[in-house]
């Protein structure tokens, strides 16, 4: 019996770490693997992507309360994503959770010293944001994170959308997002009288790993800077310096092609949008 006991004992002690994984509160364990996208920005360098946790859905008005204390959306609504926050607001968010949470903050953050890799000559901010990358709390997740867990990491299906090939059943976006079905060419007043808006987060299909929203609703902050592809490292380490930081997934007020896995744009890191989010992950 006491054999019995003792190899029993070996074997769970010898079992993969990621047997007796189990996600956070609204995270999902994103299994690591190889990263390579016919259409994306990885098409001709395959990158290693690590396992990490990452938000089932989009950082809710409810959650940013919670941590920051006021709301700074235009669509109020506690299960609305939060909008018109600047990529400095997610990385202090970050943090703020984490000191919360009683996790190590993953970001050194100082205020006085301007970032060096930071090109935008209109950031009045510039502050200088260190990654610490042994710290387990809530950070933004890299363009190749976000891009390979949108597009179902291990279990890929590839879809042409983050969760399926029909747009509608997956994502909030500029056709579907406001009072009535929008059809046609793309047209801002349109889109107003229609009082197109952020939608409740978790009501569309999600991807292959469970994860909502990535395509669509709003468009969501990445820790990279925004550069051009040949600048990509295979680690992923991202681009190393730029004037604007990285966005991906689309939005309510976006087209369709914006809310394809692969489509990559930037904006400026001290500026807000209506249809400006974000989501977190963290290390396991």
């Amino acid at each position: 019996m006491r054999r019995l006991l003792a190899s029993l004992l070996l074997v769970a002690l010898a079992a993969p770490a990621s047997w007796s994984q189990s996600a956070p509160a609204d995270l999902v364990l994103v299994e690591g693997g190889p990263f390579l996208h016919a259409k994306s920005v990885f098409r001709t360098k395959a990158v290693q992507v690590p396992s990490f946790y990452l938000g089932r859905h989009e950082v809710t008005q409810q959650e940013w309360v919670a941590v920051m204390g006021a709301n700074p959306s235009a669509f109020p609504g506690d299960d609305r994503p939060v909008e018109m926050v600047t990529w400095y607001d997610c990385i202090e968010y970050c943090n703020r959770r984490s000191l919360k949470e009683g996790l190590a903050p993953y970001y050194t953050i100082d205020k006085t010293a301007a970032d060096p890799a930071n090109q935008n000559p209109e950031d009045e901010f510039k502050w200088t944001v260190t990654p610490n990358p042994g710290a387990n709390g809530y950070r933004l997740p890299t363009e190749a994170e976000w891009e390979y867990a949108a597009g179902g990491g291990r279990l890929s299906r590839n879809f042409t959308y983050s969760g399926g090939d029909t747009i509608e059943t997956v994502a909030w976006f500029w056709k579907n997002s406001g009072d009535t079905a929008l059809d046609g060419l793309w047209n801002w007043p349109t889109i107003e009288r229609n009082k197109n808006r952020t939608q409740p987060v978790g009501r569309k299909a999600p991807n292959e790993l469970g994860l909502h929203d990535l395509s669509g609703n709003v468009r969501e902050w990445c820790w990279d800077w925004y550069g051009e592809a040949d600048t990509i490292g295979t680690a992923p380490a991202g681009v190393p310096a730029g004037a604007l930081r990285l966005w991906k997934g689309g939005g309510w007020m976006g087209g369709d092609f914006c809310c394809e896995p692969s489509f990559r744009a930037g904006f400026e890191p001290h500026s807000k949008g209506y249809d400006q989010g974000f989501r977190v992950c963290r290390n396991p």
